[in-house]
């Protein structure tokens, strides 16, 4: 097969979902769609409107090839996300991981294997996939007796596009309990509970599953050759346009929803359950001491409509201390038990001190994570966050490292458009930022960790 230039990603993301067109030969985005991604809150519990993504994914996929042409078709989504298969479609629907009856589901905490072997926190709500299956096992079992296949969230796309099932390591190694990264196997939980026949074989996610149906190339108008990838967990994608071209240990930080610090060559002897730090999986296989924190969640529900702070709202909220403190979004990121809270009234200050302070917060957060996941000798930001530049000047001086804004769209569409192999284009280098040298930067730092 003649490894394909212009690739179209489907990239689900937690709050919004795209179709980005990428031009492998020089790593660039030459077209795009998006929509929101909404939870459906009818039925048996809050779930994913698959069918609403499922009709925007094909349009855009007609409509970008009517633009430019596609020739080949990848997908990446957020993690924490399954589809219970049955013989005419979805068993039940697909779960939203913030539902909180999984959290809470009766003897999970005695199924779920130990940290030890999945490196895996217990996490709230369904952040663990584990613990939504086991919940929907008890809670529906008339419909779960119909399930057939469990296919995590980018295989399921990818099942829909080419009739052709298979499991993935990067998304069934993503804080799930459901594999055992030092084994490369599934984990014990899913022997105890009978559910290993139903996930597929497992395939690399640099793999063409297969072509596009041919219901599908006639709908789109695409060809009915155009390859299709396994697909891999979102964050494991931004990962990928670095693997083998940095010096590790170097840390990628993937912003959106989250922000997940990954420090591949790390050592996960350092993560700690209790303190949303994890191993992922990469596409290769192995472990990369991971931690996180909506970081992105946060950043939009305490300064809605943020704009860049000059150096005079940065010096006073800096002399001023006025600090965010952790954590806004409960049960998750290195303070889970910590109610958030802000050392100042924020309804006081102008909306640039207020986007000064939470970038200095988010930049204090994430530089706690990396004393979990590991320090690299270099940092690269990706996504949303690599634009809010005190942020990385922040971080750069908290961390002592080079920091790296990336130069590219999203590194996570990027890194996607990398599984078909080949010369893909190299990652854009980015920007260097400047640590952050303003006057009494270091005292609000020592500030903010002695109120914690």
């Amino acid at each position: 097969m003649t490894t394909p230039r212009f690739i179209a990603v489907i990239d689900i993301g937690k709050t919004n979902a795209k179709v980005v067109l990428i031009d492998r030969d020089d790593a660039r985005q030459i077209g795009a769609r998006s929509t929101p991604n909404t939870v459906k809150r009818d039925g048996l519990y809050p779930h994913a409107d698959v069918e609403r993504l499922w009709a925007f994914i094909l349009q855009s996929l007609g409509e970008l090839h009517a633009e430019h042409g596609i020739d080949g078709i990848s997908i990446t989504t957020h993690g924490a996300t399954a589809a219970l298969i049955g013989d005419d479609g979805l068993a039940l629907p697909v779960l939203d991981y913030e539902h909180g009856a999984p959290g809470d589901v009766a003897g999970y905490a005695e199924a779920r294997p130990d940290f030890s072997e999945t490196l895996s926190p217990r996490l709230p709500n369904g952040l663990n996939l584990g613990a939504q299956i086991f919940w929907q096992s008890r809670a529906f079992p008339e419909q779960f007796a119909q399930v057939r296949q469990i296919l995590t969230y980018p295989q399921y796309y990818a099942w829909r596009l080419t009739g052709l099932a298979a499991s993935e390591v990067t998304s069934l190694g993503c804080h799930t309990d459901l594999w055992a990264p030092d084994k490369a196997d599934f984990s014990s939980l899913v022997s105890n509970e009978g559910w290993r026949g139903l996930f597929p074989a497992v395939k690399p996610a640099a793999s063409v599953l297969g072509n596009l149906l041919p219901e599908l190339a006639a709908a789109t108008r695409l060809p009915a050759t155009t390859p299709v990838t396994c697909g891999i967990h979102d964050s494991n994608a931004s990962l990928v346009p670095h693997l083998g071209t940095r010096q590790a240990p170097f840390t990628i930080l993937s912003t959106g929803t989250w922000a997940i610090a990954m420090t591949v060559g790390g050592d996960t002897g350092r993560l700690d359950s209790e303190r949303d730090s994890l191993a992922n999986v990469d596409a290769f296989g192995r472990p990369v001491p991971t931690a996180r924190f909506m970081g992105g969640r946060e950043f939009d529900m305490l300064v809605p409509g943020a704009v860049e702070p000059s150096e005079a709202d940065i010096a006073k909220v800096i002399v001023a201390e006025i600090q965010a403190l952790p954590s806004f979004t409960p049960g998750v990121g290195p303070y889970p038990h910590h109610e958030g809270r802000w050392t100042q009234d924020p309804a006081g200050l102008s909306i640039g001190e207020r986007s000064a302070a939470v970038a200095l917060y988010l930049a204090l957060v994430t530089r706690q994570c990396l004393d979990l996941s590991g320090l690299g000798r270099e940092i690269v930001i990706e996504g949303p966050l690599a634009r809010n530049t005190l942020f990385g000047r922040a971080l750069s001086t908290l961390a002592g490292v080079p920091v790296t804004a990336s130069g590219d769209a999203t590194g996570t569409s990027l890194g996607a458009a990398m599984l078909f192999g080949g010369q893909a284009g190299t990652a854009k280098a980015g920007v260097m930022l400047e640590p952050l040298a303003t006057d009494g930067f270091d005292a609000y730092a020592r500030s903010w960790l002695a109120k914690l």
